[in-house]
């Protein structure tokens, strides 16, 4: 598969952390950018930082890809710009802490409108279109998470589990076609993620191999512009989702549900772990 720098980069929830930073490692190689997110100044700011230092063209679309009419914002935003995005980082993401009964079902079909059904749609836009140029990228950030049940983030778990095998499903489908599929699967990571999902207080955040998206975002670009499949970040997760195997889901679930629990001395502040983007 051919390697364009000038290939358009398409980049939901990139106003902070993971899509961020993927966002810089694009343009760093050339890439013009589309950054998708719903607060229009932060994105502006976004923008005119990685043009001053990447010197490549930039595109903002502020739109709550939650929303029913997102898919029509974009592709009008796209279309009007005279863009064509090929290659399509599905990055936007969220989830919340609590045992499921005790969850508004709001908030649990929040997690999968944005998760699962912008991702499907999303993809839906733009796919097709790549299929019929025979070139194209796709990026889908999961988690290890997608690899093994979750008591109290559930439905956060089920969902990056949907986005991985529905990855691997269509990079299959995909062979032969000119278009690659990657699904991104990092672990714990210093991002809004934790503050959002009231999980700053979790053993996950406070205690675990808190990672980079930096680092994270290194893996995933190099990951997609090779047509990798899965990418599992960092030699600590490699060997937890190669070691589930030999575990029982209840095992599993046991683990996890200790990794949300809240520890008694919380240090870390949300951004001690991240690095600035690289030039």
């Amino acid at each position: 598969m051919n390697i364009r720098s000038t290939d358009r980069v398409l980049i939901t929830g990139a106003s902070s952390g993971i899509g961020l930073h993927l966002a810089h490692r694009f343009a760093a190689h050339g890439h013009p950018v589309c950054l998708v997110a719903p607060d229009a100044s932060e994105l502006e700011r976004i923008a005119i930082d990685i043009e001053q230092r990447h010197g490549v063209d930039t595109l903002v679309v502020a739109v709550d890809l939650e929303d029913k009419d997102a898919m029509t914002v974009i592709d009008e935003a796209i279309l009007s710009a005279g863009w064509k995005v090929d290659i399509l980082v599905n990055n936007a993401g969220h989830g919340f802490k609590g045992n499921y009964a005790e969850v508004p079902i709001a908030t649990h079909l929040s997690i999968v409108r944005l998760n699962v059904e912008a991702v499907l749609r999303l993809t839906s836009l733009f796919l097709p279109r790549m299929v019929a140029q025979r070139h194209g990228r796709l990026l889908n950030t999961a988690s290890i998470a997608g690899f093994e049940p979750g008591p109290t983030m559930s439905v956060y778990h089920a969902s990056k589990a949907f986005v991985l095998s529905w990855s691997e499903a269509i990079a299959t489908e995909l062979e032969d076609s000119g278009v690659s599929v990657t699904a991104l699967c990092p672990g714990p990571t210093d991002t809004d993620f934790f503050p959002k999902g009231d999980l700053e207080e979790s053993f996950a955040f406070q205690k675990a191999n808190l990672m980079d998206p930096e680092e994270v975002a290194q893996v995933g670009y190099e990951a997609v512009m090779s047509g990798e499949r899965v990418a599992v970040v960092g030699a600590v997760n490699k060997a937890m989702v190669f070691s589930r195997r030999f575990m029982s889901e209840q095992l599993q679930a046991r683990m996890n549900e200790k990794m949300y629990e809240d520890v008694d001395d919380p240090r870390r502040a949300r951004g001690d772990k991240e690095s600035p983007p690289r030039p």
